[in-house]
Parts: C-alpha cells; sequence; structure tokens
C-alpha cells in the first residue's frame, strides 16, 4: 500500500474527541509518539478488558457494559492518536494489535455478545490446557483451571480453588438474567457443556486428594447444585428459541478483517476451501493410485503395540526436523511432544484424529507443533510485551491453527514420509476434513445452513467416512465454530495465507541473490510470536500487501 505509515497515521487521528459520562464531548489531548506509551497503554486496556466482579463473580450485566463504554471509547481514542510514523515495523505491528483487540471487544459488545447469545458462555470447570495460546471459543474471565492444580494442595492452592469455585453459583444466577438471546443452535448445544460441568464437578469431588476436605467437597456440591439448576433452566427456555446462531455475512467479513486481522472476505473463504477441499481429494486419490501396489497401512491393536507406535513416531519426527534442518529444534521441543503422545482407543471407539493416530501419529504429531509453540512462550518469551502473552477473542487462531496446519504438508513435502509413502494419505484426509468442517461453518455464519446441516457437510465430505465413527467430535467442532467465527475456518485460511508469506519471504530473497532456508523462515516465524499471519507476513517480508484490504 503506498504511503502506508501515513495512511496508518490519518486513520488514528480520525476520532478526535471522547465522551464523558455525561455524554459531553472533549477535545482530546492525549497525543504521543513513544512506543514505551503504546505498552502503557496495552496495560490498561488489559486492566479495563477484565470486567468488574457482581457478587464475586466477573459482571456481563447489560448496565456494566453501558457503563463501562465511555472509558472504552477513551482507551480507543489514545490509541488512536499515537502517531507511529517513526516506528519500527515490528513496532507498528504491536499497535496493530492493540487496534484489533479493542476491534475485538467494540465487535463482542456490538454483535457477538456471548453472554447474552451463548449457555456455554458460563462454562467454568476447565480439565486440560488449550493448544493454543488461550481457550478456544469465547471464555468468562472467572475459569476454574483443574489442570493448574498439583495435589496434594497446598494451604494457598486449596484457598484458590475455594475461592475459583465459589464463582460459579453467582455467575449462573447472573447467567440467567443476562441470556435473552435467541440463537436457537448456540442455545440448545450450549446445555451440554453445561452439563458436562456438572459432570466433572462430580467426578472431581470423588478423587481421593479431595474427598476427605469437608469444605471443599460443600463448595463443590454447592457449584453442583447450582449448575444443575441452571441446566434445568436452559432446558425451560430452549422451548422459547427459534432465532438463527449465526452473525451473517456482512458482520463476518468485518469481524475477520478488523479483529482477527484476516484480508480476506466471507466469499473470499468459501473460495479458497472449497479450493482446498477440492485438491485435498484428488491428491488422496493420486497418492493412493501411486501406492496402489503398496501393503495398506496397519492400525495399533493394542495398548504395547500403541505406545511402541507412539515413541517411534515421537523420535522420527524430532530426528527429522533436527537432521533435515526444517526448525531450530529446542531442547523444550521432544519433552512438550512426549507429554501428549496418546494412548491405545479400541476401533470401535476412534474418532476423527485417533483413526489417523492409530495408523501413524507423525501427520498428528506434526499438528502437535501447537505444543512447542506453548512451550516456547514459557521458556523463551517474546521480547514484546504486548504479545508475550495470548491475544484475546482468539486472534492468535490463523498464526497457530494455520501454522500448525501448514506444517503437516509441509513436513509431509519435505520428506518425512519416505519410509512409508502410505502415511501421505492421512496428511491429504485431514486436510480435507479441516476444508469440510471450515466450509460448513461458513454457511453456518451466513444462516445459509443450521449448525446440523454445517455439520453434514464436514461429515459427507471426509473422505473414507471417518467422520461418521463418532457424533461427539462433530457436535463440538461445529458448536465451537459457530460460537467463534472465522475458527474454524481459520486451519486452511492460516494454511494459505502463511504459505502466501512463505512465498514473498523466499521472493524477497531471491531477488537480493540470497537463499532460501526452511529453518530460517521458521525461525524468523517464530520468534516473531504467535500474532495474525498478516502480520507476521509484513515484518518478515517488509511488505504491508497482505493488509491492504483491511486498512483500506
Amino acid at each position: 500500500m503506498k504511503h502506508f505509515k501515513s495512511i496508518l497515521f490519518i486513520f488514528f487521528l480520525a476520532i478526535s474527541c471522547v465522551q464523558r459520562e455525561d455524554d459531553k464531548p472533549r477535545e482530546l489531548v492525549y497525543s504521543t509518539d513513544k512506543y514505551a506509551d503504546l505498552v502503557s497503554l496495552f496495560k490498561e486496556w488489559r486492566t479495563f478488558e477484565n470486567p468488574p466482579k457482581l457478587k464475586g463473580a466477573p459482571d456481563y450485566t447489560r448496565s456494566s457494559f453501558e457503563k463501562r463504554q465511555p472509558q472504552f471509547k477513551e482507551l480507543r481514542a489514545k490509541l488512536q492518536a499515537i502517531d507511529t510514523t517513526s516506528w519500527s515495523i515490528s513496532e507498528q505491528v504491536d499497535w496493530m494489535v492493540v487496534w484489533a483487540e479493542m476491534n475485538g471487544y467494540d465487535f463482542n459488545y456490538r454483535i457477538l455478545k456471548p453472554w447474552e447469545r451463548d449457555p456455554a458462555f458460563y462454562k467454568t470447570i476447565w480439565t486440560d490446557k488449550s493448544d493454543v495460546p488461550a481457550h478456544e471459543g469465547p471464555t468468562h474471565h472467572g475459569t476454574t483451571e483443574l489442570w493448574t492444580y498439583n495435589y496434594p494442595l497446598s494451604t494457598e492452592e486449596r484457598m484458590r480453588l475455594i475461592s475459583d469455585l465459589k464463582v460459579i453459583p453467582s455467575l449462573n444466577e447472573q447467567a440467567k438474567k443476562n441470556l435473552t438471546g435467541n440463537a436457537k443452535d448456540l442455545w440448545i448445544t450450549g446445555i451440554r457443556d453445561i452439563e458436562g460441568q456438572s459432570m466433572v464437578l462430580k467426578n472431581f469431588k470423588t478423587q481421593e486428594e479431595i474427598k476427605g476436605d469437608k469444605e471443599v467437597v460443600s463448595v463443590i456440591d454447592e457449584a453442583i447444585a447450582s449448575t444443575d439448576d441452571f441446566v434445568l433452566w436452559l432446558k425451560e427456555q430452549a422451548e422459547t428459541k427459534t432465532g438463527p446462531s449465526g452473525i451473517g455475512k456482512e458482520n463476518y467479513t468485518w469481524y475477520l478483517q478488523n479483529v482477527h486481522l484476516v484480508p480476506l472476505t466471507w466469499e473470499d473463504e468459501v473460495m479458497i476451501l472449497k479450493r482446498e477441499l477440492a485438491r485435498a481429494w484428488a491428491s488422496l486419490k493420486l497418492e493412493e493410485h501411486k501406492n496402489r501396489a503398496l501393503p495398506p497401512l496397519e492400525d495399533a491393536n493394542s495398548p504395547e503395540a500403541y505406545e511402541k507406535l507412539a515413541d517411534e513416531a515421537a523420535n522420527s519426527l524430532i530426528n527429522f526436523l533436527r537432521e533435515q534442518e526444517i526448525v531450530t529444534v529446542k531442547p523444550y521441543f521432544e519433552p512438550a511432544l512426549r507429554e501428549h503422545l496418546g494412548e491405545f482407543v479400541p476401533r470401535d471407539k476412534r474418532n476423527f484424529f485417533l483413526i489417523g493416530e492409530h495408523y501413524d501419529p507423525r501427520p498428528l504429531y506434526s499438528h502437535f507443533y501447537h505444543w512447542f509453540e506453548l512451550a516456547r512462550m514459557e521458556f523463551e518469551p517474546n521480547k514484546s510485551e504486548i504479545r508475550r502473552v495470548p491475544l484475546l477473542y482468539n486472534i492468535f487462531d490463523s498464526r497457530n491453527e494455520g501454522t500448525a496446519t501448514a506444517v503437516e504438508e509441509i513436513f509431509m513435502q519435505a520428506g518425512l514420509y519416505k519410509d512409508s509413502p502410505r502415511v501421505r494419505e492421512i496428511v491429504y484426509i485431514m486436510i480435507a476434513q479441516r476444508a469440510a468442517r471450515g466450509l460448513g461453518s461458513l454457511y453456518a455464519q451466513a444462516n445459509e445452513m443450521t449448525m446440523e446441516e454445517a455439520g453434514g457437510i464436514h461429515s459427507e465430505y471426509t473422505p473414507r467416512g471417518w467422520m461418521k465413527t463418532e457424533k461427539e467430535l462433530l457436535i463440538f467442532e461445529q458448536h465451537l465454530y459457530l460460537r467463534q467465527p472465522g475458527y474454524g475456518t481459520s486451519y486452511i485460511t492460516g494454511k494459505y495465507l502463511l504459505e502466501n508469506a512463505m512465498a514473498a519471504y523466499a521472493k524477497r530473497l531471491e531477488e537480493e541473490e540470497g537463499v532460501f532456508v526452511l529453518k530460517g523462515f521458521f525461525d524468523e516465524l517464530n520468534s516473531i510470536g504467535n500474532i495474525p499471519i498478516s502480520l507476521g507476513h509484513w515484518e518478515m517480508t517488509g511488505s504491508n500487501e497482505s493488509l491492504e484490504l483491511i486498512m483500506e
């Protein structure tokens, strides 16, 4: 984009005043060109974004949002008044991250409103760490992360657990007042999440480390009673819900571009996912033809066989990355991977991913690049305070899900499966599945399909019937993608954007008579952090062309 910095500066100054609580305008006197002021504003913004408490729970009442809106407008005006024209690209990228987060808050306030439309928003209990920087989908600010506790509980940790659990009854009561939306699919499917919370709590209180602590058990019982009562209320209200759950094409495109910084439209994503679905199917059939004389893959049929297969797969992947100079393999890579090798599951209980994993785990373990990235956040925090923490509103999806999906094929094309060519077939099956589920989610967000109909595309267009073996995964994925616009497509569109960035990076080197080194590309991408691919593209190539659609 020509004169991009000047255009940005003009855009930043577009709002020249903010509103006081009495709605009287005042001139904006805040103006700065110091990067340190952006960092300070970021901290102020993150403090604001965490809502105040109401009876011990985060306050998502309409009156609270309305009361806080003038403060939000002032924070946004401060951001827009920062002059970045003399800043480095990296610093300007950080400004864009804060801008996108503020847009996410604004969109949630105006359109998405998960606290009004989405019962699953009120799920409090989480048993596992997410494989991306934060929980997938809209999540409230008072969650109980059971996976963070070590047993036996210290005195401090015991009090933290009690404090966490005490949020549940208060939040559930608040939810009954806040949930005024009419999104039928979100409502009905969200009940499952709250029912699941009750089951987790009932199991949790029977654990050896917990069941003897009367105070903790009492708090858990209160949380269970409140959750069960909430479920009954949701089921009663479900009979009245008749409205659509998608946000519509126009809102979807705005959200995609202005929050997740994905330079595409709803229509663009439909085209990309259709193309990728066809490419994956065609490539699969070509692989099957090429491999027709080879014996079929055999799945692990016992715990011992699976354990051996998983160990060999982990060794193979780590050695491949190191020996073929794909990426600098850090000491924390292998431990991070080995925590997630999985376990044997009988054939009749395997979902889509477990089917492939029992033939050869390496395609799925390639996607577990996720765990390398999370370990990097822990052991090598980004130098930028703005990038050091997970971005809000799943803004990281094009980067983290896109990269994890892209490397499945990149590692394959770089030679990972020379020892077992039929494994390439699994990679294309995984690409097809992600394209099909993302395509279904697009139609659901456009309100052209129900969630169930979107799941039909997801199921029918996944090769070999692998999505028809176990329905829970199908429901989980389509529900998540309806709750979080853009997430279902981010695997494929993020892959597309990463490949664009790689191409631009290689072209720049070629023009400068340099040499493209795959390890150099991934190491630089990793150093930039978990920010949208469009911003990574800008920082790695010096070109902001990928942002033109967003900022024009």
